[in-house]
């Protein structure tokens, strides 16, 4: 279903008819006129006395009219009347009541006239009565007792007001008396029960009546009514009388209807032309009678007639002559009927046929105005002038009355006046003023210059040409500046100067002329003309049946014209949607989510722009879900019916239609596009629109030759792509943009290399790119040098002066022109290698692996290129302990940016080195500074390299060794400590011995037998000890001893220990993992402290550290009771050298800025510390506490 409006033709060239008719007639209010009255109050005009009186005249005329009075027919002085005042440049009365002022003695017949030097125009006799609201009338009311099924009448009597009163029956609690066929309010206020029952009973029966203009409600007394029934009537009356008493209450009987009004067979009804009939019949009767309406002879008026009150009330609105005759009112029951005949006569009040109209004349024209009405009866016609009867009004030459026309021939500036026409009879008058204006003026245009106007097409087009002009100027169209005049079917020319095409089309557009002339001169405006194309719904909204609790969706995808903007609502049963989250209006869809019964029903799109609008609409049917299959999720089926509208230079519109979801909601539209032009077959990322959205508008490149594609997409993946849409060629265009990443960066000393990005061919924006590269030496007051190139992504410039600054810049161009214009860049000419080294070269020993070492910087001109660091060089030249020179290896250290000083780390000690200092840039390295020669003082020896023990005795070992590989230095002596360990691995005491330097091997004497010792060795120069090197040895044993010894691991009592000991560890292992498992914690503490093991001490709670225990891994001598952190870590020696000094090289890591990022450190071997140290095994205890 599809409805369309398009600002509906007939009616909207009627109303621009009218208005533009009247303002042709209006005189401009520069130009002299009689006064006009603008404004004035109603004829029957009721106020509120108690607020302030407002009587209306508002008067246009040049010049501005002035304003008097009557009331009652003679003159009305405001002046003297301190309560009345007038509004200033107006005719408005206030009668102030407010401040003391009465309504009442306002009360009377009130006339305005408006004057000035070309005549009076005068305003309706307005009558002004202030409302009333009186008290109603004390009466005694007496208790109504019915008896059941008879009829009853509940008389209101309202108190007469002005307006007279609403009438409505209450209770005590403000409730609204319940009414039926059987209950019913008369249009006089009655309550009607055409048979009571014995639920009427009641004691509150109330009559209000309200008093709009007062805003006041008056109460009636309430009213009782008391209902008997039969059974209990008889019983009473049984009471009452003996037994010969013969008497019995007759059951309720059922009754044929009897009208209660209106009463007789026949009435009479007057009604007023224009005004609504009501009539009323109210029957009595058991059962209750229903009512029916016919008029005799002739069929009730159609689409005018309504019945109300139950059908009680006939209704007939905007009543003519046509509708009088009798109308017969029938009130049936199973038992019988009535009927009531009542005779209408439709009498009608004055009415216009022709009213007079306002006539401008020029001296020496002749003029008519007629004044023609009716009425029943038919009414007189009078003719005042200026507010005067015409028979005793100023003679005019020129003026002659005939009946309801006055004839004007001739007539000169004198002439203007205002005449009033009126129309009485017996139901009221109708007052006109029309004025004759006589003006000798050329013709001027009232409608703005250049109007726009737009229609859609197929539509009538109205083109205002609203003009002035004494005498009556002539209208001629013409379409365009110099186009010829317009003639013909196809276009209606009206007297006001509009012209209308009846059906406007595209090629109807343009520039519309009007010109007027009268033999006073001649003018022209001009008009546009816009016809758009109809707003259209290519996919309307469909009827749809689905389950409870379900997801439905209405689509309404429209196409309109590009240059007006649609707006789409959608109603539910003519009504707006319900105010609920679940409805989700999308840009061409209606979504409701979890579907229930409420939501049955018909929905409706309207799509309105400012100049049309159309609707569809599809009924929703909600059905109960059947029992729940399984649900299957798949991707969604791809989309189809692909279509481009609204095509434009750089946009198109496209829509789709959405293939299946798949019981997944689709989430969103992935829209992709192939240039067929440029890469045929590769399919670019559009754009991405939500899911619940099947149109798009799309931005678009020139010299394009699109084709799109959609893809669906939900929570289960993409669906396969559509069918491609139709191709649309895109029209050729200047270059948007031009290339990225210019750069100028030279490659040999003599040349500047330009380079940039090249536009792709779907940037290019037509056919034939090419380049336009442009380059300058910048702060050299040069002009561009330019050339256009091919499209290409390079261009080497010749013969420049080295390492100095160009501004560049590269703007693409195409067979229709230039880009916008391109930003510069700035680029140099190619780099040479520095001219010159760096001087003043110093170094400073730190110590005896660290040195620093210093220079002055190059002049940047002698760079000749970008500066990117300096280079050291350095090398070892000999060790002075070995004074042999050896393999030169050269290390380099490059230190970034405008540095004068660098750090040397990694160096040897008791060296000799070289160094020289170069200047980097990006052609390479400049030449070498001098070289400079510095030293490393000693440092500490390296370990000896090795350590031997041969020749084991009874009581004594040979120890050989050999040399540091790195003595660093002079050697002074070596250092040998040892101490014995016994079989419970303690440590025993520790000797030391020094041994002159040039010794290498060593003989220890009276040691014990059988005994192994731990041997700590290492070299000393004079700056201290060097690292030490360990070994172990053992004495060997006495024969004797030797036979006694048994071998106790092959003994059987000693294996079964073990499996025992092995058995025990794995119950306990057991028992622990179900007691951590249930939450428990293992008392490992406490059963320590019952069971103290010699050998393992508990954790100092002070410090966390371990008593008389260290692991032997260390190689340390411990003396009891020493301690090592718990965590096995060493303190680094504190240094003062900063890292920030040291360079990027073989030896180490730097950042951009030159500092030392590495780690530079030797490692050491830790040093022995005298005690026992404990070297076994852990114990099957330790094992145990360490898993806890």
């Amino acid at each position: 279903m599809m409805k369309k409006k398009i600002m509906s033709a007939s009616k909207a060239s009627l109303v621009l008819l009218l208005c533009q008719m009247v303002s042709a007639l209006d005189v401009p209010l520069d130009l002299s006129q009689p006064p006009t009255i603008t404004q004035q109050s109603p004829k029957d005009y009721i106020v509120d006395p108690r607020e302030n009186i407002v009587i209306q005249c508002e008067a246009k005329g040049k010049p501005p009219p002035s304003f008097s009075w009557t009331r009652n027919g003679t003159h009305f002085d405001i002046d003297k009347d301190a309560q009345v005042t007038m509004k200033p440049n107006s005719g408005t009365l206030v009668i102030n009541i407010m401040n003391g002022g009465k309504a009442e003695a306002y009360e009377g017949v009130y006339q305005c006239t408006a004057r000035n030097e070309r005549g009076a125009a005068i305003s309706n006799n307005i009558v002004i009565r202030p409302s009333r609201s009186p008290l109603w009338t004390k009466e005694k009311l007496e208790p109504n007792q019915v008896r059941e099924g008879d009829s009853l009448v509940l008389h209101c009597r309202p108190p007469v007001g002005l307006p007279p009163p609403i009438i409505f029956w209450m209770d005590n609690a403000f409730q609204r008396l319940p009414q039926s066929e059987r209950v019913s309010q008369g249009l006089n206020g009655d309550l009607y029960f055409s048979n009571v029952q014995p639920e009427d009973t009641r004691e509150d029966y109330i009559c209000y009546a309200r008093f709009n203009h007062t805003q006041t409600i008056q109460q009636k007394q309430p009213i009782s009514v008391k209902v008997f029934s039969m059974d209990s009537l008889n019983d009473t009356i049984a009471a009452n009388l003996s037994d010969t008493d013969i008497y019995g209450a007759k059951p309720v009987t059922e009754r044929q209807p009897v009208l209660l009004t209106p009463t007789g067979s026949t009435s009479t009804k007057v009604e007023l032309r224009g005004n609504v009939l009501l009539l009323e019949c109210i029957a009595a009767g058991l059962p209750t009678p229903v009512i029916r309406w016919i008029k005799e002879g002739g069929e009730l008026p159609a689409n005018r007639t309504f019945f109300e009150n139950f059908k009680k009330t006939l209704k007939i609105v905007d009543v003519s002559e046509a509708d009088s005759g009798n109308y017969k009112c029938i009130a049936r029951n199973t038992l019988g009927s009535a009927h009531h005949v009542i005779s209408v006569t439709v009498k009608a009040a004055p009415y216009w046929i022709t009213a007079p109209r306002n006539l401008v004349l020029s001296p020496g024209e002749d003029g008519t105005l007629i004044c023609r009405a009716n009425g029943n009866p038919k009414p007189d016609i009078s003719w005042l002038a200026n507010g005067v009867p015409i028979a005793i009004a100023p003679e005019d030459p020129s003026r002659k009355v005939d009946g309801d026309t006055i004839i004007f021939s001739q007539v000169q500036e004198r002439s203007s006046a205002v005449y009033q026409c009126n129309a009485s009879n017996e139901y009221g008058y109708l007052l006109a003023n029309a004025f004759v204006n006589v003006l000798a003026e050329p013709p001027r245009i009232l409608t703005a210059a250049n109007k726009l106007y737009q229609v859609i097409a197929d539509s009538p087009a109205l083109l205002d040409c609203a003009y002035f002009g004494s005498p009556k100027p002539e209208i001629e169209w013409f379409k365009g500046v110099k186009g010829s005049i317009l003639r013909g079917n196809e276009y209606v020319f009206h007297d006001n100067g509009t012209l209308e095409i009846p059906v406007a089309q595209k090629d109807s557009s343009g520039t519309y002329t009007c010109v007027a002339r009268n033999e006073l001169g001649k003018i022209q405006n001009e008009v546009q003309l816009e016809v758009k194309d109809p707003t259209m719904i290519i996919k309307q909204p469909e009827y749809k049946v689905i389950q409870r609790y379900g997801q439905v969706s209405f689509e309404c995808i429209i196409k309109h014209d590009s240059t007006l903007l649609p707006t789409v609502i959608w109603l539910k049963d003519n009504g707006e949607l319900p105010g609920d989250e679940r409805f989700l209006v999308g840009k061409d869809n209606l979504t409701i989510m979890n579907v229930t019964d409420k939501d049955d029903g018909t929905y409706t799109c309207i799509v309105n722009t400012t100049l049309d609008s159309v609707s569809a609409s599809a009924v929703l049917t909600v059905v109960a879900a059947p029992p729940t299959p399984a649900i299957i999720y798949a991707r969604p089926n791809p989309p189809f019916d692909l279509e481009l509208t609204g095509q434009l230079e750089r946009s198109v519109e496209l829509s789709w239609v959405p293939g299946d979801e798949n019981n997944s909601p689709i989430t969103n539209f992935v829209i992709e596009y192939e240039d067929g032009l440029h890469e045929p077959g590769v399919w670019h990322h559009q754009t991405e629109v939500p899911g619940t959205q099947t149109t798009v508008q799309l931005k678009l490149s020139p010299y394009v030759n699109y084709s799109f594609r959609v893809i669906a997409v939900n929570e289960i993946g993409r669906s396969q792509p559509s069918e491609p849409s139709e191709q649309y060629l895109t029209k050729s265009a200047n270059p948007d943009e031009n290339p990225s990443n210019v750069q100028g960066i030279g490659s040999e000393p003599d040349n500047l290399v330009i380079t940039w990005e090249s536009l792709t061919g779907f940037q290019s924006n037509g056919p034939g790119l090419q380049y336009k590269v442009s380059w300058r030496q910048k702060d050299v007051d040069d002009e561009w040098t330019s050339v256009i190139v091919a499209n290409v992504s390079k261009y080497i410039v010749s013969g420049t002066p080295t390492f100095v600054p160009y501004e560049i810049k590269v703007q693409a161009l195409n067979d229709l022109g230039y880009a916008p214009e391109p930003s510069e860049v700035i680029g140099h000419s190619g780099e040479d290698l520095p001219m010159v080294a760096p001087g003043n070269v110093q170094v400073h020993v730190i110590n005896s692996t660290l040195a620093k070492v210093h220079w002055d910087t190059v002049p940047l001109k002698t760079v000749r290129g970008h500066l990117q660091g300096y280079k050291v060089y350095y090398w070892k030249v000999q060790s002075l302990s070995r004074r042999s020179k050896r393999h030169v290896e050269k290390k380099i250290l490059t230190f970034r940016g405008n540095k004068t000083f660098g750090m040397l780390p990694g160096l040897e000690p008791y060296s000799s080195y070289k160094l020289n200092v170069r200047v980097v840039n990006g052609k390479g390295e400049g030449p070498a500074s001098p070289d400079k020669v510095f030293k490393t003082p000693e440092g500490v020896p390296s370990s000896p390299s090795f350590l031997k023990i041969t020749n084991p005795t009874l009581d004594s070992l040979t120890l050989e060794w050999g040399s540091p590989t790195h003595p660093n230095g002079v050697l002074t002596s070596y250092i040998l400590k040892f101490q014995p360990i016994n079989n419970t691995h303690e440590l025993g005491p520790l000797v030391e011995i020094r041994i002159p330097a040039n010794e290498s091997s060593l003989i220890l004497k009276n040691l014990n037998y059988s005994t192994r010792y731990k041997f700590y060795f290492n070299a000393q120069t004079s700056v201290g000890s060097g690292s030490q090197i360990t070994e172990e040895a053992v004495t060997i044993m006495d024969e004797a001893m030797a036979s006694r010894q048994v071998d106790i691991a092959t003994q059987g009592w000693f294996i079964g220990l073990m499996c025992a000991v092995a058995l025990l560890i794995l119950i306990l292992l057991i028992v622990c993992f179900i007691r951590r498992n249930k939450g428990g914690k293992y008392p490992v503490k406490e059963k320590e402290d019952a069971h103290a093991d010699p050998e393992i001490q508990p954790m100092k709670e002070d410090d966390g550290t371990f008593g008389e225990y260290s692991d032997a891994e260390d190689h340390k001598p411990l003396k009891k009771g020493s301690r090592t952190p718990s965590d096995r870590t060493v303190k680094k020696e504190d240094s003062d050298d900063s890292l920030v000094d040291y360079g990027e090289g073989v030896n180490g890591q730097f950042n951009e800025d030159g500092s030392f990022i590495g780690q530079y450190s030797g490692k050491k071997e830790k040093e022995p510390a005298e005690g026992n140290e404990s070297s076994e095994a852990p114990s099957p205890v330790n094992a145990m506490n360490s898993f806890v």
